[in-house]
């Protein structure tokens, strides 16, 4: 079966509007969040090789490098969301006619659960550091594509944001408290970190037009 990766824009956009259940909003979020690290990888790209910007070449070409892991690292999120649906809609179609049968479609369930918590929360801090890059490159960036770091860091706000709405939902249905909560906490702390990053960064954008 073909990847999404390796399909065309408008095949995606097809599929994403189709009454199919995958892609959803999670391979979504981790498209964003794609496009916030190659839109911080063309602003590098724009500044290497610049005699305006020597002084910060190195510096471009360590974010670039980052960026592009990052980039990669998010696009292998985009099968790992559909690949949690499918388990957890697996573990549902589990028989549920004798107690042995139900306790086990109940573990099932709950083991993907955690499994689909885990996805989202995976692109909740990768977002968290493609927003983080994006500053660099807003800082440092050749200022004629200033406005493509701006874009770069509510690209990835924006897949943070509809990441979090994954992890809440699967943790909502996780039994172990402890576990979900803790999954819970840990995105609060990225969410509420990279709110105050995002306004300052998309500020020091706008301060430069």
């Amino acid at each position: 079966m073909q990847q999404i990766k390796d399909k065309t824009l408008q095949q995606f956009l097809d599929e994403l509007a189709s009454k199919a259940a995958t892609p959803g909003g999670g391979s979504a979020a981790a498209i964003m969040g794609s496009t916030s690290a190659a839109l911080t990888s063309m602003v590098c790209n724009l500044t290497i090789g610049n005699p305006r910007y020597t002084e910060v070449e190195a510096d471009m070409q360590t974010l670039l490098q980052k960026s592009e892991a990052l980039r990669e690292q998010f696009t292998g999120m985009i099968e790992a969301d559909i690949d949690a649906f499918n388990t957890v809609m697996a573990a549902y179609g589990l028989p549920k006619i004798t107690e042995a049968e139900k306790n086990k479609r109940t573990d099932a369930i709950q083991q993907a659960l955690k499994a689909a918590t885990k996805v989202p929360l995976d692109c909740a801090r990768a977002c968290a550091e493609a927003i983080k890059l994006s500053r660099e490159a807003a800082e440092k960036g050749n200022t004629n594509v200033i406005t493509d770091a701006g874009v770069a860091v509510m690209a990835g706000y924006a897949a943070l944001k509809s990441a979090a709405l994954n992890v809440y939902v699967n943790a909502g249905m996780i039994k172990d408290k402890t576990y979900s909560q803790g999954r819970l906490n840990e995105l609060e702390s990225i969410l509420n970190d990279s709110d105050i990053e995002t306004k300052e960064i998309y500020q020091l954008v706008k301060d430069q037009l």
